[in-house]
């Protein structure tokens, strides 16, 4: 399963978030603690975050493990930013491994990521899924990831004028309908940050919503399984999904 993390707040650096912390996503993705599928997550990462006044968020995506890439953990120090979503990858089995099924998924300025996995999307799940969403969302997939189908639809919800945290309980309900799976879902503009968690750790603290705890320090609230979170500027609210 991946490792990926959400922030918004005052402007900080990239690498604090990502690097520096004592359990910082490269090292909670080196070396997990809550992870229950897989032992690292070594199939690329990308991380998006939002400059004031641009319309869309600047993107890094790699096939590179995230502790591999020394470039941009150099860069990411003169990064700063209010609101950042990052993902670690474990591919889901029989996966391509591409910079292209690498989360976060961007569009119409929105970052997506999915910790978790769709059972049997590679053995006709998938073709359901992918079936059920609108054909403009439908021809912009550009991977065989479970993830980028679950973003096609959830930007039709959004399209249809759902809020966000309805269009993501929607899309959860619609993949259990029919299948099993893990599905801890990111959702974030430079405004707010909606998630769900199904089946993966997921905590919060500070703005932060990330797999496992950057750090030891105290103030760590565990989200429940099965619910659904939002954060604002103004905290964050958790409700059962």
């Amino acid at each position: 399963m991946c490792r990926h993390l959400a922030y918004l707040g005052p402007p900080v650096a990239l690498h604090d978030l990502l690097f520096g912390a004592p359990h910082a996503l490269a090292q909670q993705a080196r070396c997990p603690r809550h992870q229950t599928s897989g032992r690292t997550n070594p199939d690329g990462w990308g991380v998006g975050w939002y400059v004031p006044g641009r319309d869309e968020p600047e993107r890094h995506r790699t096939v590179v493990p995230i502790w591999d890439d020394d470039a941009f953990e150099l860069q990411a120090r003169d990064l700063r930013s209010g609101a950042v979503l990052a993902a670690a990858r474990l591919a889901s089995p029989g996966a391509t491994i591409d910079v292209a099924g690498n989360a976060p998924f961007v569009a119409d300025g929105w970052l997506f990521s999915l910790n978790g996995i769709v059972y049997g999307f590679a053995e006709g799940v998938g073709d359901q899924l992918r079936a059920a969403a609108s054909a403009r969302r439908r021809g912009a997939i550009c991977s065989d990831a479970d993830s980028e189908v679950l973003f096609a639809l959830l930007l039709d919800r959004l399209d249809d004028g759902e809020p966000p945290d309805a269009a993501l309980a929607g899309v959860v309900h619609d993949v259990l309908a029919i299948t099993t799976g893990r599905l801890n879902l990111l959702l974030t503009d430079d405004r707010q940050v909606v998630g769900t968690r199904v089946g993966n750790s997921l905590f919060a603290r500070d703005g932060i919503v990330v797999s496992e705890p950057l750090d030891d320090a105290p103030g760590w609230v565990e989200v429940p399984d099965e619910s659904m979170l939002r954060l604002t500027e103004t905290g964050m609210e958790v409700q059962r999904l």
